[in-house]
């Protein structure tokens, strides 16, 4: 790809096989900025569910923080793993998994450049799970992997296997009414841009039209749908509101937007008996 070229941002079908190398290769370059810009937000070893600001210390969706000790615990999309170091230092075994190289490298950055015993790094596609059955307590994705296939289900059904019966699955994403509004934090993202109904992905791609960067909408329902379908029980869906303290924005999220709109969904989820 021509780095000089800016890519092309459309609304088009992607496969599962084309978003995951779009994914994958998008994080390995952009991985640097993005610790780089949002490393200080999310801590080296903070469990923050997104922009808002929602911390798991506070939230304990996982369960009491004083209950995480012993249990084997997943995290998928981890990127630099701050969530999975935050439950290490509960005591808990966790073990952090992205699909990109880069992301990873930061991890060790951040454990001083050797492997943290306290937290297990994987390189792998949440879609193939590398692990037998039943073998974690609970899983965790704070806006990892789901946003980015085009077939979610394949990766819950993934999770609800390597999940114990009973175990709990949390994940964060963006709140799917954000697509019907421009990605933009001021006033100019207040209003109704596209239909909330329009599933198509949107895509950036290269001057050769093939995908850099893959992310696919799924509506409130269809995300409901999708966790039952995959063997899951829905407990909860938080809908996480800007709090005062939070001044700052990333990409679309700010206090303007935050406090009409929601921006994140949390599905909490237990895996059927």
């Amino acid at each position: 790809m021509n780095q000089d070229h800016e890519p092309e941002a459309t609304r088009r079908d992607a496969s599962d096989t084309e978003s995951s190398r779009a994914s994958r290769g998008w994080w390995d370059r952009n991985a640097d900025e993005y610790q780089s810009e949002h490393g200080a937000f999310l801590g080296d070893d903070r469990f923050i569910w997104g922009p808002e600001g929602l911390d798991e210390a506070e939230a304990a969706l996982l369960g009491p923080a004083a209950e995480l000790k012993g249990r084997r615990i997943l995290e998928i999309g981890a990127g630099a793993a701050q969530c999975s170091r935050w439950l290490a230092a509960q005591g808990a075994l966790p073990v952090a998994l992205d699909l990109s190289h880069r992301q990873l490298q930061h991890a060790l950055r951040i454990s001083d450049g050797a492997a943290d015993d306290a937290v297990g790094l994987v390189e792998a596609d949440a879609g193939a799970l590398p692990f037998r059955d039943h073998s974690f307590d609970l899983a965790c994705s704070a806006y990892g992997a789901l946003p980015f296939v085009a077939d979610p289900v394949r990766v819950l059904r993934e999770v609800r296997r390597v999940l114990r019966p009973g175990g709990r699955f949390v994940f964060s994403v963006s709140h799917p009414i954000r697509w019907a509004f421009p990605d933009e934090p001021g006033p100019e993202g207040l209003s109704l841009g596209a239909s909330y109904f329009d599933r198509t992905p949107y895509v950036e791609q290269d001057e050769s039209g093939r995908a850099v960067y893959v992310e696919h909408h799924r509506t409130l329902g269809d995300r409901v749908r999708d966790v039952v379908a995959a063997g899951f029980r829905l407990e909860d869906l938080v809908e996480p509101e800007w709090p005062e303290w939070n001044t700052q924005e990333w990409g679309g999220w700010s206090p303007l937007r935050g406090h009409l709109i929601p921006g994140t969904a949390i599905f909490v989820c237990t895996a059927e008996v």
